[in-house]
């Protein structure tokens, strides 16, 4: 089991940058035997896939929204997963929420919220004009 917690969210304008941090505790499996994703959650809208990577870091996805904007990246020394966010726009503005996969076979569907086995407790991005 893992815990996590995000942080470096808050409120800046657009064309500014954020990095995100996504802390993971120590669990029965280390924090390199999960992937992770991040996902977003604006007023009225579904909860939207960002960016994902996998358990060595070597595979990377991102949403069409953020790519060549947003970076993941993790650091499985430091239990740490990071979400790079430059250029931002008003229209990240969201909950933004980290999630581990435990990935025991078969395909990744990691823009599936419901592929993630747990997820942290969300940090507000807020992109103003």
């Amino acid at each position: 089991q893992v815990q996590l917690v995000e942080s470096g969210g808050g409120l800046v304008q657009a064309g500014d940058s954020l990095r995100l941090s996504c802390a993971a505790s120590e669990s029965g499996r280390s924090f390199s035997s999960y992937a992770m994703g991040w996902f977003r959650q604006a007023p009225g809208k579904e909860r939207e896939f960002v960016a994902a990577i996998g358990w060595s870091g070597s595979t990377t996805h991102y949403a069409d929204s953020v790519k060549d904007r947003f970076t993941v990246s993790r650091d499985n020394a430091k239990n740490t997963v990071y979400l790079q966010m430059n250029s931002l726009k008003p229209e990240d503005t969201a909950v933004y929420y980290c999630a581990a996969d435990l990935k025991l076979g078969g395909s990744w569907y990691y823009t599936w919220s419901h592929e993630y086995d747990y997820w942290g407790q969300g940090t507000q991005v807020t992109v103003s004009s």
